[in-house]
């Protein structure tokens, strides 16, 4: 056996080593982002796999008068648009051998509780992608073939023409057609300010703007450039001369519009970008003006975990849920697909 000297490393010895290794007893994880879409959007239940509710909007204004002694011949009633969504279910699954809830592991990671706790996280993270996604709705199989899922968000609400070319969208006879993807476009503000008004005319008033990082970066970062002359650039300095600390401004999360709107600009980490279809396929990605209140997040079967049989030295467990996104009047937001998340925002 080697002389062990100063710089000799004990763990390299065969097996492991022969000392005890210092390691902290915790585990490190950045990845459990906030659900910005989930944690704005009231939550309700559904009763079927089959989601449905009732649209409805006033008429617009008329003009015309009507003569004194005239007969009434009109029927202004109007019964609204049924609407429904299909729910979708996901899951996650955990099998913790006996031996290793037993063992001493790091952080308790090798626990079935600590398991279940990570699994439920990512079931949540499925969701929020899903709902903000492009897809139409699917009604179940029912036979354990053909999953049913909701249509995402980018499907339900109102579009803004950005002039990508996308095509589909819209509700008829139960489904909500899925969004064809055209030609990835660079984000404007002139389309942002455009969507707004034709929300507002609408009656909308959203709230808040949300899309993948790096367009609301590219957007804050537009608001500083000369072109736009939107916002300065600021610096708040504490003890100037005396070595005070000095905070720099670089960044506009708030959009005041021209229709007394207060827009707040959301990164969404877990929104997904989809492939646009100009030939060489890039990345795009929807962006989202929400008014919460019109929207809400149903559940068939909420947050559920259930034991499965064991089966040998192992415990299993399944967690699911069932649930599907309402957007309760398609005119209360709108959507700007096919953004092109690599070009600079524009006027």
């Amino acid at each position: 056996m080697p002389n062990p000297s100063t710089h000799t490393d004990f763990s390299s010895v065969d097996f492991n080593g022969t000392i005890h290794e210092d390691v902290m007893n915790a585990i490190w994880d950045i990845s459990d982002f906030p659900l910005p879409l989930m944690d704005m959007v009231g939550s309700g239940s559904a009763d079927n796999h089959y989601h449905e509710w009732v649209e409805d909007a006033l008429a617009d204004p008329s003009v015309a008068w009507v003569a004194d002694g005239a007969d009434s011949d009109q029927d202004n009633t109007s019964l609204g648009v049924r609407l429904g969504n299909h729910t979708g279910i996901q899951t996650r699954e955990v099998k913790v051998s006996q031996a290793a809830q037993d063992a001493d592991s790091i952080g308790s990671i090798g626990s079935l509780g600590y398991q279940v706790m990570q699994r439920q996280k990512e079931l949540r993270r499925n969701f929020e992608a899903a709902f903000l996604g492009i897809q139409g709705n699917v009604a179940d199989s029912g036979d354990g073939v053909t999953p049913g899922n909701p249509a995402g968000l980018a499907a339900q609400l109102t579009q803004y023409d950005t002039g990508s070319g996308a095509t589909g969208g819209g509700f008829s006879g139960g489904t909500w057609t899925a969004i064809t993807p055209g030609s990835g476009v660079a984000l404007t503000l002139t389309m942002i300010q455009d969507a707004l008004e034709a929300a507002y005319n609408d009656g909308a008033q959203p709230s808040a703007l949300m899309s993948v990082p790096a367009i609301i970066k590219n957007l804050s970062q537009y608001m500083f450039t000369s072109d736009s002359r939107i916002a300065t650039l600021t610096r708040e300095t504490q003890g100037v001369g005396k070595g005070g600390a000095a905070a720099a401004m670089s960044s506009v999360n708030v959009l005041i519009s021209d229709f007394g709107m207060t827009i707040d600009f959301v990164p969404n980490r877990l929104q997904q970008t989809y492939t646009d279809t100009d030939g060489t396929p890039a990345p795009a990605a929807a962006v989202f003006l929400l008014d919460p209140s019109y929207l809400s997040i149903d559940w068939l079967t909420g947050f559920t975990v259930d034991p499965l049989a064991k089966t040998g030295l192992a415990d299993k467990r399944l967690m699911h849920a069932n649930g599907t996104i309402c957007a309760l009047n398609r005119d209360a937001g709108r959507v700007l697909l096919d953004i092109d998340p690599a070009q600079a925002v524009t006027t």
